[in-house]
């Protein structure tokens, strides 16, 4: 029978493989574990931190304008074409 984990459960069993120094293969035997599922889970788990975490801080703008000095005061680009 197949036994249903919430994500709680998947993501203290990824933790202890990263801790375990195991390789995801050898611990998903050893918990007797479907290496695919623990995959998948491990992935998914993954992602959705890196949302979060992509989410909760403030954009990474910068403010260019003191840059925009220098640019201007520069020759700027010429670019030729021959099309033939």
């Amino acid at each position: 029978m197949r036994k249903h984990r919430t994500p709680e459960q998947w993501q203290a069993l990824v933790n202890q493989q990263r801790d375990s120094g195991l390789s995801a293969s050898k611990f998903c035997k050893q918990e007797n574990i479907g290496y695919a599922s623990f995959c998948n889970w491990r992935k998914r788990l993954s992602d959705q931190a890196a949302g979060d975490s992509a989410d909760s801080g403030e954009a990474g703008f910068l403010d260019l304008s003191s840059l925009m000095g220098a640019a201007q005061s520069g020759p700027g680009w010429n670019i030729v074409l021959s099309l033939g």
